[in-house]
């Protein structure tokens, strides 16, 4: 795991370099997401809780797209398609910053960065601006580059990867909000405390909002797609889905699930992690198979 951590983190960095050497855009866009990292962090010192770049982990996206679409804006292009990108990414982006501020509040931080705290005692106040937030906007800043490159090929892409960019993420973000609510209205009933949600789209996969997550940002990179510079950015939505797989989002989740709940060792018999199980496709294994 730790060996991953350090691959997808080289990926990134790699990343970054040819984005700084790529186009100045990308340079200032740079120098934008830093202040809005430093901004959320004096807000984190006044609230004392880090976690809020977690609940404006979307919104930043949205502040980043935003930022690419008035700089095209203002060399005189306008595209419907530009509007309707912009519109996925805000529809996905405050839709998850809110989820997350419903879900989590602002009073309580994350143990993460409880942990963070602990290990650096009275230095943390700064060491959370590199720790936290600066590591934090850098993927910002490294992931957002692909909604530039839809701003600036729009209208030059034949209008099927429209359609199923537009697909993809509609089909991504359905899983995921779904997969949200779903696992909220269950929460809401004190019965199922300590038990675990199989059914709804939690009965096809053990995590369908990271699925759904993934799936967005597969969705905005074939919207975004240009044959001509897009081939180098598919490592975005690669490094989302493997940040997703096996840093934030599932294995780190997983670790507290089995200590806390006996149910969920049978669960992860029965369904898969990320990757959803669909019962169409089995049984048309099944039947090749003579079953």
């Amino acid at each position: 795991m730790g060996q991953i951590k350090i691959l997808l983190l080289l990926t990134a960095i790699a990343v970054g370099v040819f984005l700084f050497v790529m186009n100045s855009i990308f340079v200032d866009s740079l120098i934008c997401t830093a202040m809005l990292m430093v901004l959320l962090w004096f807000i984190s010192l006044i609230l004392k809780n880090s976690s809020i770049i977690d609940i404006c982990w979307g919104a930043s996206f949205v502040v980043m797209a935003t930022y690419y679409f008035t700089i095209e804006s203002e060399t005189g292009h306008f595209d419907f398609k530009n509007v309707l990108f912009l519109s996925m990414v805000a529809l996905w982006g405050f839709r998850l910053s809110i989820h997350l501020a419903v879900r989590n509040g602002i009073a309580r931080e994350d143990f993460r960065y409880q942990e963070f705290r602990r290990q650096s005692k009275k230095n943390y106040w700064w060491v959370s601006l590199f720790r936290v937030f600066f590591l934090q906007g850098f993927l910002i800043w490294v992931l957002s580059s692909v909604f530039y490159v839809s701003y600036t090929g729009a209208g030059t892409r034949p209008e099927i990867l429209y359609f199923l960019g537009f697909t993809l993420w509609l089909i991504g973000f359905l899983f995921e909000s779904v997969g949200d609510w779903q696992l909220r209205q269950f929460k809401q009933d004190k019965a199922n405390a300590g038990k675990v949600l199989r059914t709804g789209l939690w009965k096809y996969t053990r995590h369908p909002n990271y699925f759904g997550d993934a799936l967005v940002w597969w969705g905005f990179y074939i919207y975004s797609f240009s044959f001509s510079n897009s081939w180098v950015f598919i490592c975005i939505p690669v490094l989302m889905t493997l940040l997703l797989r096996y840093v934030s989002g599932v294995s780190l989740l997983e670790s507290s699930l089995r200590e806390k709940k006996q149910e969920y060792v049978s669960y992860i018999k029965s369904t898969p992690a990320f990757f959803p199980y669909i019962p169409v496709l089995s049984r048309c294994g099944s039947r090749k198979n003579g079953k």
